[in-house]
């Protein structure tokens, strides 16, 4: 008899039970049984319905469906075959943010995306461009809940101008956005941009590695959000309300730049001492080595000296074709990196700190870390 191939067996052990799964959703959309689900409500996990080989095991998978392991961006040597396929080599070693093709400062030319998005409206622009020059028909994004005054982030799909404006800005809680996946192909969709933190915008290029059927082709962007770490919604009325008496109705608007800035409906502007968030850090973020977002086509981060301008790594040339041509076309405006060498410096620093969480147990890979840089 054959071995049996690594299939959900295999993957809730090594990584939904290990601490390596970050909640990135991909295995419940590859799924071609329907037989995971994602715990949604704090827990930010897949998990297996009991009915097709209990919660640790799958009938379809002892029948040799590995959909599940091929989607995931953390299953053993995840990070050397997404490099292998998306940049043809290895990275080198002082690589610590991942392989770039381009580094620089950039944010939207248009004053409606530029208000209404983050750090100068880089990702609000980019969709929208893509949606009205046909190189996507929907975006996987995240949004607000309901009428947007519980701050709980929720996956959502975008599909044209006015989607995009209503979903942009920055939550800090979780929300896995893969899952909008169905509700994007049920509506007609066929080609997808992935927006996400480096978890999520990993698996695209995972996917199309390791060859895991149609989900895979239809991924024709990953936009990647750089990030250190994302929170638990209870922060909101543990952290926020208890001790600052900042209700999540009043919030109007979150950021963070060294603190959590907070500015609320009535104009008034609230800062939060980080330290005092990371109670609230989610279990997935604790192992996760990539704040970068590595493996997106385009990687963007509000971080350096100006607020209003987005460090935007370009990363593939799918990535250098779109961006190039936004830039062309006067959607962009686009300022050299060492215009905030600072920004620079941050980004290998976090991405540096971000490396070291993975285990030494795990697949070795992601725990390589660069020679000591003295810049």
């Amino acid at each position: 008899m054959p071995p049996v191939k690594p299939h959900w067996a295999d993957l809730f052990s090594e990584v939904v039970t290990s601490g390596l799964c970050t909640g990135c959703s991909a295995c419940v959309i590859a799924c071609p049984y329907d037989v995971l689900g994602y715990d949604r409500e704090g827990g930010y996990k897949p998990f297996h319905v009991e009915a097709t080989g209990g919660l640790d095991d799958c009938t379809h998978g002892q029948r040799g469906c590995t959909l599940c392991t091929r989607a995931c961006p953390r299953f053993r040597d995840w990070e050397p075959e997404i490099d292998q396929h998306l940049f043809g080599r290895p990275r080198r070693q002082d690589e610590v943010a991942g392989v770039a093709e381009q580094v620089v400062l950039a944010r939207a030319t248009d004053p409606e995306l530029h208000e209404a998005g983050q750090d100068g409206g880089l990702v609000s622009a980019i969709l929208v461009w893509a949606l009205e020059h046909d190189v996507i028909d929907a975006a996987l994004v995240s949004a607000l809940e309901g009428d947007g005054k519980s701050w709980k982030a929720v996956p959502a799909v975008v599909r044209d101008r006015a989607g995009v404006l209503a979903t942009a800005g920055s939550r800090y809680t979780y929300s896995a956005n893969p899952l909008a996946y169905a509700d994007a192909i049920d509506g007609g969709a066929e080609r997808l941009a992935l927006v996400g933190m480096g978890c999520q915008a990993s698996i695209p290029s995972v996917m199309a590695a390791r060859k895991a059927g149609k989900v895979a082709r239809r991924f024709a962007l990953s936009i990647g959000l750089m990030c250190s770490k994302t929170f638990d919604d209870a922060i909101l009325p543990e952290l926020f309300e208890a001790r600052y008496g900042l209700r999540r109705q009043d919030i109007a608007k979150m950021n963070i730049k060294g603190v959590f800035q907070v500015w609320t409906a009535d104009g008034a502007y609230h800062e939060i001492p980080l330290e005092e968030a990371h109670g609230w850090t989610r279990d997935g973020c604790t192992s996760c080595p990539d704040f970068a977002a590595e493996h997106a086509d385009i990687s963007t981060g509000g971080i350096g000296a100006f607020d209003d301008w987005t460090l935007t790594v370009v990363r593939t040339a799918r990535g250098r074709e779109l961006f190039a041509s936004m830039a062309a076309d006067g959607s962009i405006q686009v300022r050299p990196d060492d215009d905030d060498p600072g920004a620079l410096k941050l980004l290998r620093r976090l991405s540096r700190v971000s490396r070291k969480r993975w285990p030494v147990t795990a697949a070795p890979a992601p725990g390589r870390l660069p020679a000591p840089q003295h810049a």
